[in-house]
């Protein structure tokens, strides 16, 4: 249950302040994570600590909490416990638009003269901040038009719609999204409201770090904040540094959307060429030049994580909260998580702010499978191994009672076949001591447990047609997820039946099905028909089925 909401007392509407001129060179620039001990917070220089005295003044007469909650900090006590440090969530997945985006866009609006609202305001958005002013257009009684890129989820749009907006989808990312929204503006005169470069936005973003420090009276080492356009880590980092510098403020980018880490380093705006989508929360080409201005002063150091990392704290959020963030608000439990291991710190105190929980459904079954990656659960191979009879079954007897997670075989050669196999593991080492226990039976073996092409298509591919399977079966079979059902099925079978495709997948389901082609010589039909009998396994025989004439006999 969240805090009961303490709004600070709200000004007299202002006029919007004008966005600060090109960045100035840093006093003390923050770095990107280093190895070893982490550094102290660095101390804001005499530039810094005018940002944030500031910032520190607009924070606290920000006007959000006509729209916004103070949402939680809570513990993240699984986490906590197997990281061995304090993790906390501030919670802003549990705002009314399941994202912190409506406190800037709110505070910005509510600022805006009479005659500014009564024309109407436009703004450009990947999805977030799209809804929250949605939601403050309503509350203020003004029309909102909303251009979104094309790779919006459709959760987002349609939320939007739900709110009153008005849904215009232009370009494949923000940059394109926000050059639209431009032409329109200055078409329809309407007052734009930006998402991230406007010190009134930045403002009500830092409203979080002014409820993190009042809820978290104890020892706090370091607050984690997502960067897109960096409204957040901005408007967090100014407060912060304002009320508590000895706390360092982390920024958190996907490897394939860290415009603002090269603009830090850099000394300017970088644009990037392109941007990973995954993450559509933080997907923005080009950082502001507020933003800029503020980050470099401000924000300690800069972490990197992909999108393996990703799905696995989302899953670490649900599995503490039973909430499934989106991936933008899973980013900083991310970096907490690798902050850690790099730093190999124990005993500290860590807030990692979730922004945000607008995940599409559909996202949840990649997220699912992608996390066993990013906690290096699990791990796959290539592994070849002679194509005679019961060679499939001693390849398993190596593999011994460790859960298998995928098998994919498909008979293509007299000599020798390859298996794409995947295990479950503990610790990612483990992956090289397996292959390597694999290489000292005689098993030729890639270890592709960070190979893109395996993990994204190959494990769906293994498969098609082949000569060498002649007179082939193929068979569905349901057993109970259980440790030892697939070697009681592979010792159950005669050692002349030859099995020449084979495909296991554990779903997470209570009940495996695989997929088995076999090679029975006529003369044993009976004793094959006798071995289905008593198996005690469902199963459905699909040799007649047209698509597996199709694609694989």
């Amino acid at each position: 249950m969240s805090a009961t909401p303490r709004p600070p007392a709200a000004p007299a509407p202002a006029a919007p302040a004008p966005v600060t001129p090109p960045v100035a060179p840093p006093t003390a620039p923050p770095a990107a994570s280093p190895s070893g001990s982490p550094a102290a917070p660095a101390e804001p220089g005499a530039r810094g600590r005018r940002i944030a005295a500031d910032y520190l003044k607009r924070i606290l007469t920000a006007r959000v909490y006509d729209v916004a909650r103070e949402t939680a900090l809570e513990p993240a006590r699984l986490l906590s416990r197997r990281l061995g440090n304090h993790v906390l969530l501030k919670r802003e997945d549990q705002q009314p638009v399941f994202s912190f985006k409506l406190r800037g866009a709110y505070n910005k609006m509510a600022r805006l003269d009479a005659g500014t609202l009564a024309r109407g305001v436009i703004c450009a958005s990947a999805g977030n901040h799209a809804q929250g002013v949605a939601l403050a257009a309503r509350r203020l009684a003004c029309r909102a038009v909303v251009v979104m890129p094309v790779t919006t989820p459709r959760l987002k749009a349609d939320a939007v719609h739900a709110l009153g907006g008005e849904v215009v989808l232009h370009g494949d990312s923000y940059s394109d999204a926000y050059a639209h929204a431009l032409e329109l503006q200055r078409e329809r005169g309407l007052a734009f409201v930006h998402p991230f470069d406007d010190p009134d936005v930045i403002a009500g973003q830092g409203t979080i770090a002014m409820e993190i420090l009042r809820q978290q009276q104890g020892p706090l080492d370091a607050v984690f904040v997502a960067i897109g356009g960096g409204g957040l880590v901005s408007g967090v980092a100014a407060y912060v540094k304002a009320v508590r510098p000895d706390v360092r403020v982390v920024g958190v980018q996907t490897v394939d959307s860290d415009a603002m880490r090269r603009s830090v380093e850099s000394g300017r705006r970088v644009v990037l060429d392109d941007v990973g989508l995954f993450s559509d929360g933080t997907a923005v080409k080009q950082v502001g030049v507020e933003t800029l201005r503020i980050a470099r002063e401000l924000v300690d150091e800069f972490v990197l994580v992909d999108t393996d990392a990703v799905c696995a704290a989302v899953k670490d959020v649900f599995q503490d909260t039973r909430s499934v963030v989106e991936p933008a608000g899973a980013l900083p439990v991310a970096a907490v998580k690798q902050y850690v291991e790099r730093h190999r710190c124990k005993g500290r105190t860590f807030v990692a702010v979730t922004s945000g929980a607008n995940m599409n459904f559909d996202r949840l079954r990649f997220v699912a499978e992608r996390a066993e990656f990013g906690e290096r659960r699990e791990a796959l191979f290539a592994v070849t191994i002679p194509e005679v009879r019961g060679a499939f079954r001693r390849l398993c007897e190596l593999i011994g009672p460790r859960a298998v997670t995928e098998f994919n075989y498909r008979i293509s050669d007299e000599r020798i076949a390859h298996v794409f196999v995947g295990l479950a593991i503990a610790r990612r080492d483990e992956a090289e001591r397996i292959a390597r226990s694999f290489e000292r039976h005689g098993y030729a073996t890639l270890d592709l447990t960070d190979d893109e092409l395996a993990k994204e298509h190959l494990r769906h591919l293994v498969g098609g047609h082949s000569e060498l399977a002649v007179d082939e079966r193929l068979f569905r079979f349901e057993f109970p997820e259980r440790p030892g059902a697939l070697m009681r099925f592979l010792a159950s079978m005669a050692p002349g039946w030859n099995i020449s495709l084979f495909h296991y997948r554990n779903q997470g389901a209570d009940y495996g099905r695989i997929l088995v082609g076999l090679q029975v010589p006529q003369d044993e039909e009976a004793a094959f028909a006798q071995f289905l009998r008593t198996l005690a396994y469902p199963f459905v025989e699909e040799t007649g089925n047209p698509v597996y004439a199709l694609f694989l006999r």
